[in-house]
């Protein structure tokens, strides 16, 4: 087969089911050709390592979600509506694979630079889109853009924490968590 941009296309796609069905340990090079139908070499030819293919997964599938989120955030509705959507997201994310992509890689950056430099890109992908929706909310709600880092912050390590959860099967709280924040948008809404 030639070396096109759709055995890119291919090996990535391969990988991300692989990812998503069996978890990163079992996933080697002629095992990614073998499932993409190509020849092994070009995953070193495309990617230079079944690592960098990984967190190219990721990071393909992150552009997808971002720019779901940032097309739910420009809604033109009140932001506690934006905010139910996306946060309503999170059940067809845990099904899709996302969270289980990330967590096996994020595992993996532990004890590699380069993987914690391109997690790290991915982490200021999603808090920029979280900084420009609540900066946006702030402004609907008439309060001070000042708690916007920390609120960010907040959801970030929340959202993660309750993925990580729900990986193996806990999710006591959640649903709590989620109504308080929920509440807690609702009462600043400006009144009529």
């Amino acid at each position: 087969m030639g070396t096109t941009p759709d055995s890119r296309t291919a090996f990535l796609d391969a990988a991300e089911r692989l990812l998503v069905e069996e978890g990163r340990a079992g996933i080697s090079t002629r095992r990614l050709a073998r499932e993409a139908g190509l020849n092994h070499g070009l995953v070193h030819y495309y990617f230079g390592s079944v690592e960098n293919l990984m967190l190219a997964v990721f990071e393909r599938f992150t552009e997808r979600l971002v720019e779901r989120q940032r097309e739910t955030y420009a809604a033109d509705v009140p932001f506690h509506a934006k905010w139910r959507s996306a946060m309503g997201f999170m059940e067809e994310d845990l099904a899709a694979g996302y969270p289980k992509i990330w967590a096996e890689l994020q595992a993996a950056a532990m004890n590699d630079v380069e993987l914690q430099r391109r997690f790290r890109a991915v982490y200021a992908t999603w808090r920029s889109v979280l900084s420009d929706a609540f900066t946006a909310a702030a402004r609907e709600y008439g309060v001070s853009d000042a708690a916007v880092p920390a609120l960010v912050t907040l959801v970030m390590t929340f959202t993660i924490g309750m993925y990580n959860e729900r990986l193996v099967g806990v999710d006591t709280g959640h649903a709590d968590l989620l109504a308080w924040f929920d509440a807690g948008i609702r009462s600043m809404e400006p009144r009529a």
